[in-house]
C-alpha cells in the first residue's frame, strides 16, 4: 500500500530498509536556521536525508515576497533526484515540531504531482518514545531522476486572494496562534494582525496532547464547524510565511476534506504592500 497523508511510526519502522522508500528529515528552527541540520548530524531516523527549509524548500527573499517564498521548482526537482526520489518512491517526511515543517515538504511534493508522500505522525519525538532506532550514519544514496508534473493551481498569489475575497469566493484560514492572529503579539513580522475576513485555526489544534494528529473523524468535525457548507476546494490556508499553513491543509486531506489550497506568500508577503488592508482583534 502507499501512504499519502500520514504514516505511523510502526509502519515506517516496518519499511525502514525498503529500497523503494526515502525518508526526509525536515527539522528546522525559525530562531536558528542551523538547528535542524545540527540535530540531524547528532542523530536521525536511519536512511533519512536532510532537507533545509531555507536552502532546499524555499527560494531567496526579495522586497516584495514573504519570508519563505516557493522554491525554484527546477532546483528542487534536481535535489529530489539527488536524494534518490523517483516517481515511484514512497516518501516519508518528519520533523520535531508536530509536522509543521514536514508538512511543507509534503505539500511541495504534491505540487510536483507526487502522491506517494506522507508525514510521520508524531515525528522523531514519538519515534524515539517507541524506542525505534536513531543513527548518525549518513545514508548511501543512489541518485535517480524525478519527473515533475507541476500543478500551479494548488496555491494562490496575493492578487488572487484579494480578488476571491472581494467576490466572497473563498474562506481564508490562518494557521498562526490566536495572539498573533489578533495582532496582540508578533514575534517575527514587522506588522501584527491578519488578513480581513480570515478565520483562525492554529495548526497546533490538529494535534492531541500525545503529539499525534487527532482522528480523521474529529478533524473533519472541527473543520466543518469552521468552514460550514463551503466546499474544501474553496478553502485557502495561510500563516506567517506559507509553512504551517500546509499543516492545516494536511489535516483537512487526512480528514477526507480534499482540495484546499495555500496562499503561498502568506502574512509576511501580504504586509509588504501598504495598500492591502489588515485587521486586528
Amino acid at each position: 500500500m502507499s501512504y499519502n497523508t500520514l504514516i505511523s511510526a510502526t509502519a515506517l519502522q516496518q519499511n525502514i530498509n525498503n529500497p523503494k522508500w526515502v525518508i526526509i528529515d525536515c527539522r528546522f528552527s525559525l530562531a536558528n536556521s542551523n538547528t535542524g541540520s545540527t540535530a540531524y548530524r547528532h542523530g536521525h531516523i536511519p536512511n533519512a536525508r536532510y532537507a533545509h527549509l531555507d536552502k532546499d524548500l524555499s527560494s531567496r527573499i526579495t522586497d516584495l515576497i514573504g519570508r519563505h517564498p516557493l522554491p525554484d521548482f527546477n532546483g528542487l526537482v534536481k535535489k529530489l533526484g539527488a536524494w534518490g526520489i523517483s516517481n515511484d518512491t514512497q516518501v516519508v517526511a518528519y520533523d520535531d515540531a508536530g509536522g509543521a515543517f514536514a508538512g511543507r515538504f509534503w505539500w511541495l511534493l504534491k505540487c510536483l504531482g507526487h502522491e506517494k508522500v506522507a508525514v510521520l505522525d508524531g515525528g522523531i519525538k514519538y519515534w524515539q518514545q517507541q524506542q525505534f532506532p536513531i543513527t548518525t550514519t549518513l545514508p548511501r544514496i543512489k541518485p535517480t531522476v524525478f519527473r515533475p508534473y507541476l500543478d500551479t493551481t494548488l496555491w494562490l498569489n496575493a492578487s488572487q486572494v484579494q480578488d476571491k475575497l472581494a467576490k466572497q469566493a473563498i474562506i481564508l484560514i490562518d494557521a498562526r496562534t490566536p495572539e498573533r492572529f489578533r495582532g496582540e503579539q508578533e514575534p517575527i513580522d514587522p506588522i501584527a494582525g491578519h488578513i480581513p475576513k480570515a478565520k483562525n485555526r492554529a495548526f497546533q489544534l490538529n494535534l492531541g496532547s500525545n503529539g499525534l494528529f487527532l482522528s480523521a473523524n474529529l478533524l473533519q468535525d472541527q473543520f466543518k464547524q469552521l468552514i460550514g457548507k463551503t466546499a474544501p476546494e474553496n478553502i485557502v490556508h495561510y500563516c506567517g510565511s506559507g509553512v504551517t499553513a500546509c499543516h492545516n491543509l494536511l489535516a483537512m486531506e487526512y480528514a477526507g476534506l480534499n482540495g484546499s489550497k495555500i496562499y503561498a506568500g502568506s502574512w509576511s508577503e501580504w504586509i509588504r504592500n501598504k495598500n492591502r488592508d489588515i485587521a486586528r482583534g
